[in-house]
């Protein structure tokens, strides 16, 4: 497999630390022909949208490869490695999942314990589709990646699946497989900005399906 490397936004908040050493740990044991770095962006607001975009900015070339993992978030490494080899010419955003485990308190105690994140006790999200995608700089491009007007929390990874279906004419490809989001402090998810982010998400609904209000919808950033 041709390397491919590991981005993870990331801003240090005490709840999430263990999680993120415990990702950090997983790749370089699971996966380690991968380079894993981090990235933040110059918002005062955490910003995940940002940050993912930042990230395929920096890549060389346009069809050079770049997994966006959260940084509380393992994949299954089989199913990583197949949408990394998928996406370089697939011209869609790949998912390395079709099970999205989210651990908890309880299951990623487990899996501290050295528990296999497989056997772990877990609450299955349905229709997730954030934690981990794969990309390269010409497809996440071709749909205008992520909305950094969302900031904060919430909405981002729901909005860019449907810009992503409707401009690209189908959904994130994805693959056999499960991740495992471990457990942190939840963040809040409520005043006016994640009041501005579900307006914004109402937006993105309105124009799914019709490319045209969405590639308007996307100009606008």
């Amino acid at each position: 497999m041709r390397p491919a490397t590991v981005v993870l936004p990331w801003r240090p908040a005490p709840s999430r630390l263990e999680a993120y050493d415990r990702v950090r740990g997983w790749y370089a044991r699971m996966l380690p022909e991968l380079t894993v770095t981090t990235i933040d962006s110059p918002d005062p607001v955490f910003n995940l949208a940002l940050c993912r975009n930042l990230a395929v900015e920096s890549l060389a070339e346009p069809d050079d490869v770049v997994v966006l993992g959260d940084a509380d978030t393992i994949p299954e490494p089989a199913p990583l490695r197949a949408a990394i080899e998928a996406a370089r010419t697939s011209g869609r955003v790949h998912l390395p999942y079709t099970a999205y485990h989210w651990l908890g308190a309880e299951g990623s105690a487990q899996f501290a314990a050295g528990i296999a994140p497989e056997d772990c006790r877990f609450e299955l999200v349905r229709g997730a589709c954030s934690g981990v995608y794969v990309t390269t700089r010409r497809t996440w491009e071709s749909h205008g990646g992520q909305d950094p007007r969302f900031r904060g929390w919430g909405y981002e990874d729901a909005a860019w699946q449907l810009a992503h279906t409707t401009l690209v004419g189908a959904p994130p490809q994805r693959h056999e497989g499960r991740v495992y989001a471990l457990h942190h402090v939840a963040e809040t998810r409520a005043g006016a900005q994640y009041d501005a982010n579900a307006a914004l998400m109402e937006r993105y609904r309105t124009a799914s399906e019709d490319a045209s209000a969405m590639r308007a919808l996307v100009s606008e950033r």
